[in-house]
């Protein structure tokens, strides 16, 4: 399975952006599609997650109410709409999957988009 990242790039604080991950390859299901990102000299920490069965979504608190994780109509696409983006949401934002296959379950990561908020 890859996860084809787009998006990201350069905003001023206050700004939008948008950033999209497809999940392709075989698979017999998603389990959950989200978005982490690393800060230089932070750990990874998760940003949004969305369950693929009901849509339940998670949150991280830095970021709730500003930004939102959607289904795309496009199978197997999640979006991160990024809104009011801050400064500190500067940062590589990695799009991550959980999957069933035959075999068991798997992780995987995209290969992560630089977003940067100037002030």
């Amino acid at each position: 399975v890859q996860l084809q990242a787009s998006g990201g790039g350069l905003v001023q604080a206050g700004g939008s952006l948008r950033l999209s991950c497809a999940a392709r390859g075989n698979m017999v299901k998603l389990i959950t599609m989200g978005w982490y990102r690393q800060a230089p000299g932070n750990k990874r920490e998760l940003v949004a997650v969305i369950d693929s069965d009901d849509g339940t979504t998670t949150y991280a608190d830095a970021v709730k109410g500003r930004f939102t994780i959607s289904r795309a109509n496009a199978k197997n696409t999640v979006v991160l709409q990024m809104n009011s983006l801050k400064p500190e949401d500067t940062a590589v934002y990695y799009c991550n999957a959980f999957v069933v296959h035959y075999i068991g379950e798997s992780e995987y990561w995209g290969q992560g988009t630089l977003v940067t908020v100037s002030s």
